[in-house]
């Protein structure tokens, strides 16, 4: 194990705003202390709760939080070393509405309660190109019924991804489940930014390092929103 994985464990260990709780009590079925309580307990406000699922360094959860100061922001991934980095971020900027939490996507509902969610992004997910039936690729209908029990009716998910298969396997999914789908769009900065209001383009022009390597290299992004 390297010595800076664990120096970065070490110091999420040390932020308020992140939570590391036991995994093995949700794979047991049982819910975590914070489930109903992040409005009034982590964020002591009543401001709208978004989700980044499987949200890597943190870097859109970050960005997100910036530009929405209204708006409450926790970004989930199973590994800490990862969002270590936006969590020390939010720490050292002193950004009010971003908590991290470490856990698997499979067990979400154990941890946000009945509409305790108002929107969702799922960012540069894993593809999964051998998950046939969806299981493990969060972005297939069967997450997005997982995700329904958490969200308040009329919210929105979002994808956004540079992998076409991604793309096209979450879209295809989707239409076959009779999704409402809003947006859908295979080039985010060359057709979308310029279609949408001022508050999903600010949303879809924060740009991360690998998306900005990705950009570099010729690849296109691309976006689909639910209404669920």
């Amino acid at each position: 194990m390297g010595k800076d994985k664990l120096r970065k464990w070490a110091e999420n260990a040390t932020f308020n705003h992140v939570f590391e709780p036991d995994l093995k009590e949700a794979v047991r079925g049982v819910d975590s202390d914070v489930k109903g309580k992040w409005a009034t307990e982590v964020f002591s406000n009543n401001n709208p709760i978004t989700l980044e699922l499987g949200c890597g360094k943190g870097e859109y959860t970050v960005g997100l939080a910036k530009q929405y100061p209204n708006r409450n922001f926790i970004g989930v991934d199973i590994k800490g070393h990862r969002f270590w980095r936006g969590a020390k971020t939010a720490k050292e900027e002193s950004i009010p509405n971003v908590a991290f939490l470490r856990t698997k996507i499979e067990f979400i509902d154990r941890y946000f309660d009945k509409d305790e969610v108002s929107e969702i992004w799922l960012t540069f997910s894993d593809p999964q190109p051998k998950d046939e039936k969806g299981t493990k690729r969060i972005t297939s209908p069967v997450f997005i019924e997982r995700y329904k029990k958490i969200l308040k009716p009329g919210s929105l998910i979002n994808v956004k991804t540079d992998s076409v298969l991604l793309y096209e396997l979450s879209k295809e999914g989707y239409l076959e489940n009779g999704y409402d789908i809003l947006q859908d769009s295979q080039d985010v900065y060359g057709q979308l930014v310029n279609e949408v209001d001022d508050d999903l383009k600010a949303a879809l022009e924060i740009v991360t390092y690998y998306e900005n390597r990705w950009l570099l290299e010729g690849k296109k992004t691309h976006f689909l929103q639910l209404k669920v």
